[in-house]
């Protein structure tokens, strides 16, 4: 019996050696799905989420890439595609943070978020998405955020590359949607990954009391999600936005 409608895809989620990626890179291949798992600095650790993708039965490599570097990018996919020869679903995951109130933001805290969100976004979707109109069908799924839709202080360069995705994710929904390809958004809020982990008790505390459901989400939340809109029971839903946040959006 197939696992799932999509066993046998091929997919590419990239910044998938921890974290929500990591949990998304994992869950796709409980559904029979080989994964490409990307990565810039953690080598080893996607080494070892290859290894347990393996172990679940289904094919899976590790692929450098910084998203932001066109090169880079250009090099990941010709990797990915000479040992499986396609690409059906992409996840653009890979994203950094570098806070700071706009009156001291640097240009380069500017430059890297807008090149790693926002251009790894476009570069990434350009390399696959013209061998997916070619065979009718293919899933873009990007992780953005709830500061992309309701902005949030201290993160102006992180809203603006998050809230760039969402255009990108509408637009594009809207070229390709007759050729059986999906486009989607899913935004998550505050998970609990090194990222929120990190922030002191007194924050946490601040921010649970602005979430109705009043805990943290988990990455597997994010991952179940994403597996869903993969699959060919969402092969409706194009150009959407969906939050994963607890209410925290609402």
């Amino acid at each position: 019996m197939a696992r799932s409608d999509i066993e046998g895809k091929n997919a590419l989620v990239t910044g998938a050696s921890k974290g929500i990626g990591k949990a998304i890179a994992l869950r796709l291949a409980e559904m029979g799905v080989n994964i490409a798992v990307n990565y810039n600095t953690s080598g080893a650790a996607a080494d070892d989420v290859v290894c347990q993708i393996k172990e679940q039965g289904a094919d899976a490599l590790a692929v450098h890439a910084d998203v932001g570097r066109l090169d880079q990018v250009a090099a990941m996919i010709d990797k990915v595609k000479a040992s499986w020869g396609r690409i059906d679903i992409l996840v653009n995951n890979a994203g950094i943070i570098d806070d700071g109130l706009l009156v001291r933001m640097s240009d380069d805290a500017w430059d890297r978020i807008i090149a790693t969100n926002l251009n790894g976004t476009f570069y990434c979707t350009r390399a696959v998405v013209r061998d997916m109109l070619r065979r009718r069908w293919g899933r873009i799924i990007s992780i953005g955020s709830i500061v992309g839709i309701r902005g949030n202080a201290g993160q102006s360069n992180y809203a603006a590359s998050k809230a760039g995705i969402i255009g990108f994710t509408k637009a594009l929904s809207k070229e390709v949607a007759n050729r059986n390809i999906t486009v989607n958004d899913v935004a998550p809020g505050y998970i609990s990954t090194e990222t929120v982990e990190v922030l002191t008790e007194k924050l946490k505390s601040f921010i649970l009391k602005n979430i109705p459901q009043g805990h943290f989400g988990e990455v597997d939340d994010v991952a179940h999600l994403v597996a869903f809109i993969a699959s060919e029971k969402a092969k409706y839903i194009t150009g959407q936005v969906i939050g994963v946040d607890g209410g925290l959006a609402v």
